[in-house]
């Protein structure tokens, strides 16, 4: 290069022009901006070259030439004129296509307008090579794209800044992927999937990149709510129902299917009590008694009858098998069915006549089946009694209700004769926690002759299903429970009686599991057992209806014995997710009432050692019917009465520590 030559070179990948000054060594330029500053070059850093004898100050008229020059759209004209014959072409020959001069100036606009170019040419040595129709048009799509996306994060950051400063807000479709991404992370955490938009919105908001910080997000946002139920979204269970379902349950709202079952039994001159607790809305059981010609009493249980608005394998059955139980937070239900379906035709409800399948029994006079009868049915529940109304008419004796306390001297006695075949008993509090408003209410479930009598009448319904089943040889969902290999008597005796003994027992058992193949069921003390009473709630009662009710009007039954185990299977893997999604709620329901309430006081029991050599034990807070780790900082021994104060609680991590407040004394066996 001469003295005087205009060259391009880049600083930091910025553009600029300088004059070649003279050399420096044997292979470096001397080469001056236009602001007089002086760069030492290597001949690869040189970009373009200009002959000529250019002066530092004569730069910015250069640029002024070429600057009206930069359309980059004028390129897709030269390479129209290029494409066809695959030609190639220098800068000088771009200028002639695109400017008809080829002027320094004009020649190196056309360079500038070549290097930048992303979608018609690439490099091919010193020359440009048109790309193929087909590739600008795949670019083209991408450029579109990307103008698109960055169009739609444009617009997700605005409407994301609204609703942190509270303004009114309305999410687009497009945002819907970031935001599912930040919901994956703020569940997931490190194991959710596509991250990467979640990433890149907190960072851009200056916020923890942690699932921790995608969750305080997403509360700030007000899409979650502070105490989001992330065991229910870690989850498998819908919580919504898809409109498909939607419109078939409206559909068998407005025009019911044909009752496979025409000649079902009239009783509605029976008097039906229908006894759940007042939140209760799918109402699936009632009970009567009736007064036999030869003096005995003929017990009914009558159980609502889903299955007279569905059939196996249609939509509404489908959906009920995929959710396979309605789950019970505290915060509200899942329903297993469409609530318009399962609290309307589907339920008993009161005063109306409703399609029902009824057990009638007669108990000897110990409390075992002396005979039983099962028939589809139609009755009309009496009353919608709550069990506090059941306990209080017991109480006081009320004549005109003598049914009930009859149905309640039959429970006594069938709990008394389920006791003698080896029932195992149990007796640890029950509490039922629910959330409204965010106000929470903790109440624990006092046993009651009420609740004694419902319970017993289900799991005598229960009992006659089986046998029923088994007598004939219907593959059905079968509840079955192994002997438990309980500690010696001695050893229990020790223990205090109550909570403590039964927290002891507790342990022993094993879990009950669904099979297809009737076994005893242990703690129940029965030889054969299903469940049958809460169609509307439990899949498996509603496969043992669909099977009865077809042998009952003598039909093949809609699933085969192969069937029914795998479904069988399916419902057991779905009912214990459920399982642990409403006993991991509840817990952390429990730890934050607990969080709200650091300066009260509560009576607790030590049930017992988790970890004795680490001082780590088990306590019930009676008060609550909540069952809480402790560690311990003195000597204590199961059945000891402590007076306990949170002292720190975090029900997000799961975390409570408690303070002893003061001592009381221990409980000492007689």
């Amino acid at each position: 290069m001469e003295k005087g030559t205009l060259v391009e070179f880049r600083v930091n990948s910025d553009r600029r022009l300088g004059v070649v000054e003279r050399p420096e060594g044997k292979k470096h330029w001397i080469v001056v901006d236009e602001r007089g500053q002086s760069h030492t070059l290597h001949p690869r850093q040189i970009t373009y070259e200009i002959s000529g004898s250019y002066k530092p100050s004569e730069i910015s008229a250069f640029l002024n030439q070429v600057q009206p020059y930069l359309d980059p759209s004028s390129l897709e004209v030269a390479w129209e004129l290029l494409v066809e014959d695959n030609e190639t072409a220098d800068p000088v020959t771009m200028a002639m296509l695109l400017f008809s001069d080829q002027s320094p100036a004009l020649s190196y606009a056309a360079y500038w307008l070549l290097s930048e170019d992303k979608l018609y040419f690439k490099q091919k040595g010193e020359r440009y090579e048109p790309r193929p129709k087909a590739q600008i048009a795949e670019l083209k799509h991408q450029q579109a794209m990307e103008a698109q996306r960055q169009q739609e994060w444009q617009g997700f950051l605005e409407r994301v800044q609204h609703a942190l400063a509270q303004q009114p807000n309305e999410w687009q479709l497009s945002d819907r992927p970031r935001l599912d991404a930040l919901e994956r992370f703020a569940t997931l955490g490190e194991e959710a999937t596509h991250r990467t938009p979640a990433l890149e919105t907190l960072a851009y908001l200056k916020r923890p990149e942690t699932p921790q910080g995608a969750f305080q997000l997403l509360v700030d946002l007000g899409l979650w709510s502070l105490h989001e139920n992330l065991f229910l979204r870690r989850s498998q269970i819908p919580v919504q129902f898809s409109s498909t379902v939607l419109q078939v349950a409206q559909h068998r709202l407005t025009s019911p299917p044909l009752d496979l079952h025409p000649d079902r039994t009239d009783l509605t001159h029976l008097k039906v009590y229908t006894i759940d607790d007042e939140s209760t809305r799918e109402i699936d059981d009632g009970l009567s008694l009736e007064e036999l010609p030869d003096g005995t009493q003929r017990l009914w249980i009558h159980i609502a009858d889903p299955t007279r608005w569905l059939l196996p394998g249609d939509d509404l059955d489908l959906e009920a098998r995929r959710r396979s139980t309605t789950v019970y937070l505290p915060t509200g239900m899942i329903p297993m069915f469409p609530s318009e379906l399962a609290t309307g035709p589907m339920s008993l409800v009161q005063g109306k006549v409703c399609c029902a399948l009824s057990f009638g029994v007669v108990l000897d006079e110990v409390g075992a089946i002396a005979d039983y009868r099962i028939h589809t049915s139609q009755i009309k529940a009496t009353y919608r009694l709550t069990y506090e109304d059941v306990d209080e008419m017991l109480e006081l004796g009320v004549q005109a209700e003598s049914e009930l306390e009859a149905i309640a001297q039959w429970a006594k006695r069938r709990q008394v004769w389920r006791q003698t075949q080896g029932a195992i008993s149990i007796n640890m509090p029950e509490s039922s926690i629910k959330v409204y408003d965010d106000e929470i209410v903790i109440q624990v479930l006092q046993d009651s002759r009420a609740r004694t009598l419902v319970a017993e009448m289900m799991i005598l319904a229960g009992e006659v299903a089986a046998r029923y089943s088994q007598a004939h040889n219907l593959p059905i969902p079968f509840r079955n429970q192994p002997q438990p290999e309980l500690p010696p008597e001695e050893e229990l005796l020790i223990l205090p009686a109550g909570p403590v003994r039964s927290c002891a027992i507790r342990r022993c058992m094993p879990r009950s599991e669904l099979s297809i193949t009737p076994a005893r069921h242990a703690s129940l003390g029965l030889d054969t057992y299903t469940q049958v009473t809460s169609p509307i709630r439990r899949y498996s009662d509603l496969l043992a209806h669909f099977q009865i009710k077809a042998h009952l009007r003598g039909s093949p039954l809609p699933f085969s014995a192969e069937e029914m185990q795998e479904l069988t299977m399916g419902v057991s893997t779905t009912i214990q997710e459920a399982t642990l999604v409403e006993r991991q709620t509840n817990r952390y329901w429990g730890l934050e009432y607990l969080r709200r309430n650091p300066t009260e006081v509560w009576q607790a029991l030590m049930l017992r050692w988790l970890r004795e050599q680490d001082n780590l034990g088990l306590v019930l807070l009676e008060d609550l019917g909540l069952e809480l780790a402790m560690r311990f900082n003195r000597a204590v021994s199961p059945g000891d009465r402590l007076d306990l104060r949170v002292s720190y609680a975090d029900p997000r991590q799961d975390i409570v520590q408690f303070e002893e407040v003061t001592v009381q004394t221990a409980w000492q066996p007689n």
